[in-house]
């Protein structure tokens, strides 16, 4: 306990550190205030209380903006989907894949871009998210309310956009995550306290073992974030003027999980397609019935099943299109580095993509697990909201952002002097710079 204080003293002892830090919490506090106000024209007592499937999910990431229909409804998740769009383009599209390899002129297009399309997106989901207000909530529904409601919510949107590349720049970590993880963690303490109550004094010993279990997943997905397959690389006796450079040997560290969440994005989205189409059909066949009740309860082995086969798929995919081991060999060529025992150029190339494929099955199945756990704790017994912490989108997004943010705070004290905030189990950058991986 003494050594944290120590390093919660030594985080406030950097003034450019404890000015981040309060910048960052000024930013929150400012997002969080706007997920509690209301859209003009709604009645908030009329509004319904939560919501299922995909848009409780979406309900969750916003922190309960979507719910509340505040001005903050969509959040970020328009930015994030015109993000994912881009990114897809720099794979198909010459021009993309051009901007990407400008270094950061490129990265500055893409962004621009990524913003402008911010804007026709966040305006067709207004129009839909508006269809999920129920009749009573609207004040006095028509043109108007749409038309403003639309207006409304797309500079919700661009208001967020701009406090997460704020928190970029003038806080601590990757703002447009954190404002996702702050939305995640404000529904933690309610769901802990009901799940406490629902338990009772009668039942405190399998409340305390839940606990257990979570910070046994938590601890499971730190490990799963963390893991890299390091593939050593030598580069060569290089002599410039009257420089001369020893021979060095660094590392490629390709992670088990290189997709992160997107693969059980891609998988929910998917998941309501049998549902929808079953539920044209129900009535004039007894397999389109069954299909539509299976696939509607996200506990019954068949959803699950075919949820667990998507994410490995989708892991497979997105990994493919955000790590190219063509660009990561021609890099090492061009650099003077060479992986030992095999040839540079299209020898290292098909060696990295082998090593890939092999360490994305294990983190692929992992992925897949993580992301069902959440039905089988609500099956054994778990409430739905404290349930949705066991794994999932939720608790990958909030273990990546805190470890991010842990590794920004530990390289300014490490750059002040300080040891740091862990005495042991040291961070793996301490000890070694490995080389980027270009995606």
């Amino acid at each position: 306990m003494n050594k944290f204080i120590e390093s919660i003293k030594n985080i406030f002892a950097i003034e450019d550190l404890r000015t981040r830090i309060l910048n960052t919490l000024f930013f929150i506090a400012i997002y969080r205030l706007g997920v509690y106000v209301v859209l003009p024209g709604v009645d908030p007592t009329q509004l319904k209380t939560g919501a299922a499937g995909l848009f409780g999910i979406l309900d969750t990431l916003l922190g309960g903006a979507f719910s509340h229909a505040s001005i903050f409804a969509l959040g970020i998740m328009p930015y994030i989907s015109a993000s994912i769009v881009l990114q897809l383009l720099t794979i198909a599209v010459p021009y993309f894949q051009k901007l990407q390899k400008e270094g950061e002129s490129g990265r500055k297009k893409i962004n621009q871009y990524t913003r402008v399309l911010t804007i026709p997106i966040v305006l067709a989901q207004s129009v839909g998210f508006i269809a999920t207000i129920n009749a009573e909530a609207i004040i006095n529904p028509g043109t108007f309310f749409t038309v403003s409601t639309m207006i409304i919510i797309t500079a919700g949107t661009l208001f967020c956009m701009w406090l997460g590349e704020k928190i970029t720049d003038k806080g601590i970590g990757n703002g447009i995550s954190m404002l996702i993880m702050i939305g995640i963690v404000s529904r933690l303490p309610g769901a802990i306290i009901g799940e406490a109550a629902a338990k009772g004094v009668n039942k405190s010993l399998i409340f305390l073992l839940e606990m257990v279990v979570l910070f046994l997943v938590v601890m499971a997905v730190i490990v799963l974030t963390q893991a890299v397959r390091r593939i050593a690389v030598q580069y060569a006796k290089q002599v410039g003027g009257t420089t001369q450079l020893d021979a060095q040997r660094q590392f490629i560290p390709l992670k088990v999980n290189a997709a992160g969440v997107m693969p059980i994005i891609f998988a929910q989205s998917l998941m309501f397609v049998p549902a929808i189409v079953a539920s044209v059909w129900q009535n004039q066949s007894d397999t389109a019935s069954y299909i539509g009740v299976k696939f509607s309860d996200y506990t019954s082995w068949q959803y699950n099943l075919t949820f667990a086969l998507l994410i490995i798929i989708f892991t497979y995919f997105y990994t493919a299109i955000s790590v190219n081991p063509n660009q990561i060999a021609d890099d090492l060529k061009r650099s003077g580095g060479f992986v030992p025992g095999v040839k540079p150029g299209r020898d290292t190339s098909e060696f990295i993509d082998e090593i890939l494929t092999r360490v994305t099955l294990p983190g692929a199945v992992a992925l897949a697990l993580i992301a069902i756990f959440p039905a089988i704790a609500l099956l054994l017994g778990v409430t739905r909201p404290f349930s949705a912490f066991y794994g999932g989108t939720s608790l990958i997004i909030m273990v990546g952002v805190v470890l991010d943010t842990v590794n920004q705070v530990q390289s300014y004290l490490l750059m002040q002097h300080y040891d740091g905030m862990m005495k042991s189990g040291k961070l793996r950058g301490r000890t070694a710079q490995p080389i980027s991986v270009a995606s």
